[in-house]
């Protein structure tokens, strides 16, 4: 069922699958993505959880209010479980929605259940990156926010590197062996597990069997 939320300031839309008093596990899709980029994954997890697939600000039909640091984006996903009545979540998040995961998990560490992070950016410097062409047309996302992101991961905030080693919740991260340095972001954050799943960036979507499989054992363990 597709909902929405005031919350933080802004209106947030997400999608709920699931048995309400089911534990909380949140997907967070990547960048220029909606709720609906987990079709498929959401319901899988729904025979055991209480879904929630959300639209980050300035994607979907969440609002676009123009501003879009890493911090707002985690604390806009705190907000909602607030909103719904969640001390915490498991939350999984891909590529940007990863780096919003452990913004959230280093900011509010009481927040996170268990942390699944799909082909994250590392906090560092990237390097190499083609420029962002707008195509001109009406995407379903604000370009702003990707300008807003894109700024954020060529001069991350030094904050996040350190704070990775404070994370305190049981991590999974999911390489796709893509153009990112995700060995890096397992490293850093004590006792995570990493598991590497090598079909590019959009594990869920190119592998997604093998995915939910990774998952499934993480989460069980």
């Amino acid at each position: 069922m597709i909902r929405e939320a005031h919350v933080n300031g802004i209106k947030l839309v997400y999608r709920e699958e699931g048995d309400p008093a089911a534990p909380p596990l949140v997907l967070i899709p990547g960048r220029t993505a909606d709720h609906n980029d987990w079709n498929g994954v959401t319901q899988h997890f729904a025979a055991r959880y209480h879904v929630i697939a959300l639209d980050l600000r300035g994607h979907g039909a969440s609002d676009y209010p123009g501003t879009y640091a890493l911090r707002d984006m985690a604390r806009d996903v705190v907000a909602l479980l607030d909103e719904l009545g969640f001390e915490r979540a498991t939350l999984v998040g891909h590529s940007l929605g990863g780096a919003v995961a452990y913004v959230m998990a280093m900011t509010w560490p009481d927040r996170v259940e268990r942390l699944v992070l799909e082909d994250p950016p590392p906090p560092d410097p990237m390097k190499d990156r083609p420029p962002i062409v707008e195509d001109g047309e009406s995407p379903g996302f604000d370009w702003r926010m990707v300008h807003d992101t894109e700024r954020q991961f060529l001069a991350p905030d030094p904050a996040w590197a350190a704070g990775l080693a404070s994370i305190t919740a049981p991590t999974l991260v999911v390489s796709g062996a893509s153009h990112l340095d995700v060995e890096t972001v397992a490293a850093r954050i004590p006792g995570a597990e990493l598991v590497t799943i090598a079909v590019g960036h959009l594990i869920h979507v190119s592998a997604r069997a093998e995915f939910l499989r990774a998952v499934d054992a993480f989460l069980a363990g």
